[in-house]
């Protein structure tokens, strides 16, 4: 298989590149790897939707992959999704493109600027309606997320974005991955582990290595699985 791996930072997949054998490496920020019979590329985009959208859309228009897959990090709105679990983001939305009205947040969509239909949007989200055929991913735990400029760390913006989109799990580049996937017609899935509970803004309280100790662990299966 022809695998597309992809990052917004070297540091949340470290642990899965340390097993997979270096072959060489490109000037779009790819690197290429094999594992057993497979071919692994393995993209770091950077942070961010603009990064994320620009560098994936590149990397699957110069190639054929079977299917790509985003691993990362995120916060979780739902309690009950605890910190460390793995997920698999099945819905994502970009949830602060629009415009302000007093205190009121209007979408693109009702902006007009955008259809809620409009192709890749399905009802204003990227649904994800091309996933790999690969059995460690499909057993995941499915949740819906939004991605963000600025991640939320206020009470007031978090009661809003809740009440808005009801969102599980928040990132800074999940949706911009989707967009590049099924405008590139490729089997795509976002797995990402929790680092922290969406709150008031207190690192004392995040786990970033239990996080990534987990989602790489996921990975690997994954990996050694295909």
């Amino acid at each position: 298989m022809n695998l597309l791996i992809v990052s917004a930072t070297y540091m949340e997949i470290a642990p899965l590149v340390a097993k997979l054998k270096f072959i060489s490496e490109n000037e779009q920020r790819i690197k290429f790897y094999t594992y057993g019979k497979h071919e692994i590329d393995v993209l770091i985009t950077g942070v961010g939707m603009v990064a994320t959208a620009t560098w994936t859309a590149i990397a699957l228009n110069k190639k054929k992959y079977a299917a790509a897959i985003n691993f990362g990090v995120c916060g979780s709105f739902d309690k009950s999704i605890e910190v460390g679990k793995v997920v698999h983001v099945l819905t994502d939305r970009i949830a602060d493109l629009g415009a302000e009205d007093g205190n009121k947040f209007i979408s693109i969509h009702e902006l007009n600027l955008l259809g809620e239909n409009e192709f890749p949007f399905m009802w204003g989200q990227l649904v994800n309606q091309s996933l790999p055929n690969i059995e460690k991913i499909i057993k995941l735990i499915g949740v819906n997320g939004i991605s963000v400029n600025t991640a939320h760390g206020t009470d007031d913006s978090i009661e809003k974005i809740i009440q808005r989109f009801n969102p599980h799990v928040e990132s800074m580049e999940g949706a911009a991955f989707c967009y590049a996937c099924m405008v590139e017609k490729v089997p795509y899935a976002q797995i990402r582990a929790v680092s922290n509970f969406i709150e008031k803004r207190d690192r004392a309280h995040w786990n970033m290595a239990l996080a990534i100790k987990n989602l790489n662990e996921v990975a690997f299966d994954i990996v050694n699985n295909l």
